[in-house]
């Protein structure tokens, strides 16, 4: 597959870190999504120990577990004005939490960057974008079927109890927390649409309106500070979200 040359030249160097199995290209310009502002995205799969000495010539790395279990470590990188994102990833890992999802079962973990937490099973909806680069990462594997029953049915109660968060809040005349819930819900609700229709979703970018529900992005732009304008807005996003919520 063809990239940019200064993708290149980390994709050479992480190649040949010690204990590197397979580097691929994920994200949107794996998805065939990206503009000419979006960064390369690169995962690096490993087993063991991981010798990131080589990856440090090119700026600052976090080394695995930095950034926590599922997102791991990596590094933010501009090379040659290109920015290039390195993704570290333990197979092992990688392995487990993806025979978990073909059980039905998965954990969510708070994550800087996530509004709803990121599920463990995003490291198996990684493999099904993935573009092969170097060496040899893991396969893609098809969403489970028991995933899709049980992740579907939970996302939903967790929308469904943040909606009674969303009134609460609504109800003390709480802007901030009250559009911050109505705000998880409808991701947390957007989730549940896209484990119905057994796709995988590698972040919130774009979720929400690849569940068909941005029009609760139009009513939340027009939502009043008092408790009455509130209560209206949580009323009507939760009309928006019905469907989503009891398929």
């Amino acid at each position: 597959m063809n990239v940019d040359p200064a993708v290149a030249d980390v994709v050479s160097v992480v190649a040949r870190m010690r204990g590197v199995v397979g580097v691929a290209l994920g994200g949107s310009r794996a998805a065939g999504k990206a503009d000419r502002d979006s960064d390369w995205d690169l995962g690096v799969y490993y087993r063991g120990g991981l010798d990131t000495t080589p990856l440090e010539r090119f700026g600052t790395v976090h080394g695995p577990g930095g950034w926590g279990r599922i997102m791991n470590g990596g590094a933010w990188l501009h090379h040659r004005r290109t920015r290039v994102d390195v993704l570290f990833r333990d197979v092992d890992v990688v392995a487990h939490w993806t025979a978990a999802a073909t059980r039905g079962e998965y954990e969510v973990d708070g994550l800087l960057g996530y509004l709803a937490g990121i599920p463990t099973y995003t490291l198996a909806a990684e493999l099904a974008v993935n573009r092969q680069l170097a060496g040899a990462p893991p396969a893609a594997v098809a969403f489970p079927e028991a995933l899709a029953a049980t992740a579907g049915q939970r996302w939903r109660f967790g929308a469904r109890f943040t909606l009674e968060q969303a009134a609460t809040r609504a109800r003390r005349g709480d802007v901030t927390t009250t559009l911050g819930h109505l705000a998880r819900a409808t991701v947390e609700a957007a989730h549940a649409v896209l484990c119905d229709r057994r796709q995988w979703m590698i972040n919130e970018k774009g979720l929400i309106e690849r569940a068909g529900l941005d029009a609760v992005h139009r009513r939340l732009a027009t939502v009043t500070s008092s408790p009455d304008g509130l209560r209206a807005c949580v009323d009507a996003v939760e009309g928006l979200l019905v469907d989503a919520l009891t398929s």
